[in-house]
């Protein structure tokens, strides 16, 4: 379900999208923008992608977490453009027989979402400095 966007993200439509009767947990992580970064007000991020390549990534780490856990299903969104201070930037939301593997699968396709996907942040800060946020290089 691997998902890019410039529109608001609706985690809770996602949320409910994964649910089944099978699985007694549902885990779903917000990535959200704060309002501050290195002792600087954080006015908002832009996020930039290579959407092509970001959303292979995207479902091939979904593929991957099915497979490394034992979890029912997993989605990732990942919105692109202008995410203001409280906004969610991303959503992971994996659904599991067991909460334990749910909450392990969730932690793991993040950090695999950070580290492999080409998705790119840029922080706006009041005064109008902006920078891009240095990341882990690329796999």
């Amino acid at each position: 379900m691997a998902e890019l966007t410039h529109a608001p993200l609706d985690d809770a439509a996602l949320t409910r999208a994964a649910a089944a009767p099978d699985c007694g947990a549902i885990v779903t992580f917000l990535g959200t923008t704060r309002d501050h970064h290195m002792g600087k007000r954080v006015l908002r991020l832009a996020y930039e992608a290579y959407e092509p390549m970001a959303l292979a990534a995207m479902a091939a780490i979904e593929r991957a977490a099915c497979e490394r856990f034992a979890i029912r299903s997993c989605g990732i969104a990942h919105r692109l453009g202008e995410v203001p201070p409280a906004e969610a930037s991303v959503v992971v939301v994996v659904a599991a027989h067991h909460r334990g593997a749910a909450f392990d699968a969730c932690r793991w396709v993040m950090d695999e979402l950070k580290r492999t996907v080409p998705i790119w942040k840029k922080e706006h800060f009041e005064g109008g400095d902006a920078q891009w946020v240095q990341g882990t290089p690329l796999a």
